[in-house]
């Protein structure tokens, strides 16, 4: 994200910097400057308990401005400027009242506290620049009234360095300002990517809280699941066992049974002996927990699965008077997948179209082999599903919301249910849908 300085975070921050280096002067100058009198005690011995008194009333005052300027919040430049204004005044005074041999000493120390000045000041180079010539007025003006010497002898003792230094001094308060300012700008942006940081750090802290009391409640559902499906398994089971004891019973008496009879029980059989197959896959907790299906593979006859698939679905098509019509090939093609699983697969897509075809519409069963590849096709002419309603089947083990009760969701499990079995198989499932009904196709590799 983009960090913008604003013009009052700028101006806040740069203040804060100007007050922090005005501190730093006027601190030091408050315990140097009466130390100066060491100097007037060995070079102007005759005035330095004078200046000594000089320099602690400037110091006085130095620092009641500082207090001042700090309680009403005045602009920093004035204060520097009066601080500046003082010690001038004082040093100025002095290099025209001392001896002629001190006098380079004086005005090295004149020297020495304006470019103290100018190294940490923290303001325009306009500033030094006004304090620059009122040094030179200083010393001007008190070289007319107190000085005894001659204009040459001041600037051949020091005048020349003193004005040498000054004058290039005014140069440093350009740079450093301009310095200053940038790394204002960096610190500004510093704080502003610390707090950003902070803030994303503590989002992320929190979607982390969020993601770990939703996996919390996710564990706990999969408990749940994993209860109910044991619950559901055990009395199923019991269910299983009860249909398939029943049904041995009836294939006892096989003799009172009619050929349709007969071949309905063989149905109720092979059904029974599915569901059963199916359910102790459900019940194996690793195997579902587990990211692929564990299949047991076995070569048989696909046609014959479809043709399995297709006659027991007759009678529920013609209770709803729609005709199916039975393009199974009669020749056997051989695959090596799940049996229990594909006749799933067939079941789940057949059983689909004729619970959403209308009434008296065909539905044409077609098998056959294409590049290797046994293919299974249903084509109904029942109502049509849109783009939207295709992709939730492809993608998601999820009904399809708010459908109203003429055109009822075919999209619940089962649609999505052939899709995976058939993809973990190794197969390819395909659908269309047009004004003229819908299309399933499902390809797997045969075995010559």
């Amino acid at each position: 994200m983009f960090l913008k300085i604003t013009k009052e975070e700028f101006s806040k921050e740069v203040l804060k910097k100007a007050w922090y280096q005005t501190n730093i002067i006027v601190w030091t100058v408050i315990f140097l400057y009466p130390l100066f009198s060491i100097v007037d005690f060995i070079y102007a011995n005759q005035f330095w308990v004078s200046f000594l008194i000089v320099r602690l009333t400037s110091v006085f005052v130095i620092y009641m401005l500082y207090n001042y300027f700090q309680a009403h919040k005045k602009n920093y430049r004035i204060l520097l400027h009066a601080v500046l204004f003082i010690l001038s005044i004082t040093t100025a005074l002095l290099c025209n009242l001392v001896n002629i041999e001190s006098i380079n000493v004086y005005f090295l120390l004149y020297a020495a506290i304006i470019l103290f000045f100018n190294l940490q000041v923290f303001w325009e180079a306009l500033n030094s620049i006004i304090q620059a010539l009122a040094a030179f007025l200083f010393l001007a003006i008190f070289f007319n009234g107190f000085s005894e010497y001659t204009i040459d002898l001041l600037v051949n003792n020091g005048g020349q360095f003193f004005f040498v230094i000054v004058v290039i001094s005014t140069i440093i308060p350009h740079a450093r300002f301009k310095v200053l300012v940038r790394e204002v700008q960096a610190q500004i942006l510093i704080e502003k990517s610390n707090d950003q940081l902070k803030a994303q750090y503590q989002d992320i802290n929190e979607k982390n809280n969020i993601i770990d009391m939703q996996y919390a409640q996710l564990r706990k559902l999969d408990e749940q699941k994993n209860s109910f499906i044991n619950i559901a398994g055990h009395d199923l089971k019991n269910l299983i066992g009860s249909i398939i004891m029943s049904n041995n019973m009836v294939k006892e008496e096989d003799y009172r049974l009619s050929n349709d009879q007969k071949e309905f029980v063989g149905y109720i059989t092979e059904s029974a002996e599915k569901m059963q197959y199916m359910l102790n896959k459900l019940m194996d907790v690793k195997e579902i927990s587990s990211p692929e299906i564990k299949f047991n593979l076995e070569i048989f006859d696909a046609n014959q699965e479809v043709q399995y698939v297709f006659k027991g679905l007759q009678e529920t098509a013609h209770m709803k008077n729609i005709h199916l019509i039975d393009n199974i090939l009669k020749l056997p093609l051989n695959v090596r997948l799940d049996r229990v699983f594909t006749g799933q697969v067939f079941q789940n897509l057949l059983s689909n179209a004729i619970k959403f075809s209308q009434t008296n519409n065909n539905i044409k069963v077609v098998t056959s082999l294409q590049r290797q590849k046994f293919v299974f096709e249903i084509i109904d002419e029942g109502i049509a599903i849109g783009q939207q309603e295709l992709d939730m089947m492809f993608n998601k083990l999820k009904t399809l919301n708010d459908v109203g009760a003429v055109h009822e969701s075919r999209l619940g499990l089962g649609l999505s249910i052939a899709k995976l079995m058939t993809q973990e198989m190794g197969g390819e499932i395909y659908y269309r849908s047009d004004d003229n009904g819908n299309y399933f196709r499902v390809e797997f590799y045969a075995i010559n």
